[in-house]
């Protein structure tokens, strides 16, 4: 039976209907679902475009865990613990970092920063070295250190690599001593430091941090061997193990392991609910659309109120007939979704190849065009979202038809 309800509904998808009204109706419910289903498909594809350039952007320059103490600001790395982890075949590099917030000045150039001390190995990182944009990424030579700027401390200082006419001055409180009112001359560590290099991540990250040894941030911390966190980065052939469970079985419960993603948790959080929010938006705007499809259906039943006493007549159930119009709701909803998620597909392929819609701000971010990453998941949650909604909306148009007797519409076909 259900193959003969959906047989009468193709029937009546393609065939031409008496009230030209009609065939409007259906061609605008199609619309709409189409366009909804188009705007789905391209709004989440743009979403996970630039999460993944974010993630991309911020991969490139974090280590991929980064283990920290669960009470106090810094400690003492135990060198058994150090050497274990590093010992791992998974593991390429054990960085110790200790990081500060600092006042830099040059002449009269000055900006607050963070200083992140790191060990000197980190130089043989493949991806920390492609950030850099000028100069050499090299953190120590012969015994003397050398800083490694992000872009936007840089601009903030008028430096450039290389070195520069007057060292970069690093001043951070004396923590040590306690501050004098009248001679404050003890008050602040000062250490001077050549600039080598300067990297470039994203915005956030160029005007906050610039690179050192970590024995330099001790010195001028007044530290031995205290850290604030240890940085471990894996080969690259292991770049997407999941190491988490065994580093955190290795170091024990006094300490917090955080992967990639949890190291900007708030940030991922919130670029995970304004794409959510986008979507429900256009869901909604779907929902409104699907007015069109109860009335293209409504409109349907008047029209073909021969066709159902008919049926009736030759022992077709209610239920029956409402599977036509309800299947019929369905072939409509299935009808826009395929074609939007398809041409939302195309245009995004378009845009990734070519990159015609562009941001809008030519040398101001570090793309110039809207990216797009298409997620074979975000296709099944647009088609299933459709559907649901199509069917709701069918079993809404379908109730019209228990409201008609089987003498209502004998009475009806005998005045025709």
């Amino acid at each position: 039976m259900r193959s003969f309800a959906l047989y009468i509904a193709g029937r009546y998808i393609r065939a031409k209907k008496s009230q030209n009204a009609i065939n409007i109706m259906s061609g605008i419910a199609t619309a709409g679902v189409f366009v909804g289903a188009a705007a789905l498909v391209v709004v989440l594809s743009v979403f996970n475009g630039f999460e993944s350039l974010v993630t991309g952007l911020y991969n490139s320059f974090d280590a991929d865990y980064v283990i920290t103490t669960k009470t106090g600001k810094t400690f003492v790395p135990d060198a058994a613990l150090m050497s274990k982890l590093a010992q791992m075949q998974e593991v390429n590099l054990v960085s110790e970092v200790l990081e500060e917030n600092v006042l830099l000045k040059n002449g009269d150039k000055q900006i607050f920063a963070t200083i992140k001390g790191v060990s000197p190995e980190v130089e043989r990182i493949d991806r920390l070295k492609n950030l850099v944009v000028d100069g050499s990424f090299e953190l120590i030579r012969d015994s003397i250190p050398f800083a490694s700027l992000g872009q936007g401390v840089a601009i903030g200082l008028s430096l450039s690599s290389g070195g520069s006419v007057y060292p970069l001055s690093v001043y951070v409180p004396n923590r040590m001593v306690k501050p004098d009112l009248i001679n404050t001359a003890d008050a602040f560590n000062i250490r001077s430091i050549n600039v080598h290099s300067v990297f470039s991540v994203q915005q956030d990250v160029d005007a906050k941090y610039f690179l050192v040894p970590v024995s330099f941030t001790r010195d001028l911390l007044s530290y031995t061997n205290e850290v604030t966190s240890l940085e471990v980065f894996l080969r690259p052939e292991f770049a997407e193990a999941d190491m988490q469970p065994k580093i955190r079985r290795l170091i024990g419960e006094k300490f917090i392991v955080k992967n990639k993603v949890e190291q900007h948790e708030l940030l991922f959080k919130i670029m995970k609910s304004e794409k959510w929010a986008v979507f429900f938006i256009l869901v909604f705007i779907l929902i409104v659309a699907s007015f069109n499809v109860i009335g293209s259906l409504t409109m349907l039943i008047i029209d073909k109120k021969k066709d159902i006493a008919i049926l009736k007549s030759m022992g077709a159930s209610m239920q029956s007939i409402k599977n036509i119009f309800l299947l019929q709701g369905m072939l409509i909803s299935f009808r826009g979704a395929a074609a939007g998620i398809i041409t939302g597909l195309l245009i995004c392929l378009i845009q990734q190849q070519f990159g015609i819609i562009g941001l809008g701000a030519e040398g101001t971010f570090v793309i110039d065009a809207y990216p797009v990453k298409v997620e074979l998941l975000d296709m099944l949650y647009v088609l299933l979202v459709v559907m649901i909604i199509g069917l709701l909306a069918s079993l809404i148009a379908s109730k019209n038809i228990s409201r008609i007797e089987e003498e209502g519409l004998a009475a009806i076909i005998k005045q025709d």
